[in-house]
């Protein structure tokens, strides 16, 4: 028995064009299974005909094409998903408390999960990215539906577009999708651009119009701030802490400069494992007290009274490898290593 799908337009124009995208996909695998027709019957090339160049032409030509269909499906699931939630919420009715909401809210996520076979967090953020892109961000839904960003490029700008009022949502997507904006970027288009260079560009727009105040989201921020830890595989984990800028540049540089000074002839481990190492020995044999400077320029949150003497000897042993006298005899000087201002780290 078939079974028969109802789509709303919007989900149809995307498996349109995915299935356009296929189609061009396999069109190129069909030019490929011909393409002997270069090589004559004594198995030699045609005159001009280079064989191995035109086979590494159709793989970059391939993978091209590929990632538009990537661009085309990623778009189908997102317009899928808000679908979901629309119709969830439609058959569902309206809530009778909070409580009730959040747990409409948590089957929601739960059913997509299963569906896609991913963790309950994980189809959370595609619900949410969903719910952004196809209610303020249509120019980036619309290039990624045509192929021109890829997913990556759309995550970032919903990141990026995150706390922005609408218009301030439609000017970035604006500035950097729609060539006939007022204030179009410069450059490369953004598909073209690797997703760590374009979420600079987006990440800078954003600092420079956003409507509230630097000092107000910094503020913000500074509330938010935290420690995490995630386990890794092979018996490692993740240490990482959302600080203010300038105190995490202060603690990098100071870190960095105590890993330089215990580098010598006689020390095996590289400047990223010594870095590792001495600020496990800070955090494990120093007594940070309360911790209670958070502002910028703050030294309560790097142990700055450690930086020599028997803190650094420690960290030159850490795992045995190394003497570390060289570094003994010039860390005393790395806690001299002032924090940047932030308005040097902002701008």
């Amino acid at each position: 028995m078939e079974s028969r799908a109802a789509l709303s337009a919007e989900s149809g124009e995307a498996l349109a064009a995915v299935a356009a995208s296929v189609a061009a996909l396999a069109a190129l695998a069909g030019g490929a299974a011909s393409s002997g027709a270069d090589v004559d019957s004594a198995g030699a090339a045609e005159p001009g005909v280079d064989p191995l160049r035109d086979f590494a032409d159709g793989c970059l030509d391939g993978l091209a094409l590929v990632a538009r269909v990537e661009a085309g499906v990623a778009a189908l699931k997102v317009r899928l998903a808000a679908d979901y939630v629309q119709a969830a919420g439609y058959l569902a009715g309206p809530a009778a408390s909070a409580r009730e909401a959040t747990t409409r809210e948590m089957a929601v996520v739960a059913e997509v999960a299963g569906v896609l076979t991913v963790s309950e967090r994980t189809a959370g953020a595609l619900l949410s990215d969903a719910l952004a892109l196809t209610g303020s961000l249509p120019l980036t839904l619309a290039a990624l539906q045509a192929g021109s960003v890829s997913w990556q490029h759309a995550r970032i700008m919903v990141d990026e577009a995150a706390n922005l009022d609408l218009a301030g949502a439609a000017g970035l997507e604006a500035h950097f999708l729609d060539p006939a904006a007022p204030d179009p970027a410069r450059g490369c288009p953004a598909g073209d651009l690797a997703p760590g260079r374009f979420r600079a560009k987006a990440r800078t727009w954003r600092e420079r119009h956003h409507p509230e105040s630097i000092e107000a989201r910094h503020a913000t921020g500074v509330a938010e701030r935290r420690v995490e830890f995630v386990p890794d595989r092979d018996g490692m984990a993740w240490l990482s802490a959302r600080l203010p800028a300038d105190t995490a540049a202060g603690i990098w540089e100071r870190t960095t400069a105590a890993a330089r000074a215990l580098q010598g002839p006689g020390e095996s481990r590289t400047l990223a494992q010594l870095r590792a190492d001495v600020t496990a020995t800070w955090l494990l044999t120093t007594n940070p007290g309360t911790g209670g400077g958070t502002g910028a320029g703050s030294d309560a949150a790097v142990p700055a009274g450690n930086t020599g003497g028997d803190g650094m000897t420690r960290a030159a042993g850490v795992g045995g490898a190394g003497t570390g006298n060289a570094g003994v005899a010039g860390a005393g000087g790395c806690g001299g290593v002032p924090s940047p201002r932030a308005q040097v780290l902002v701008t």
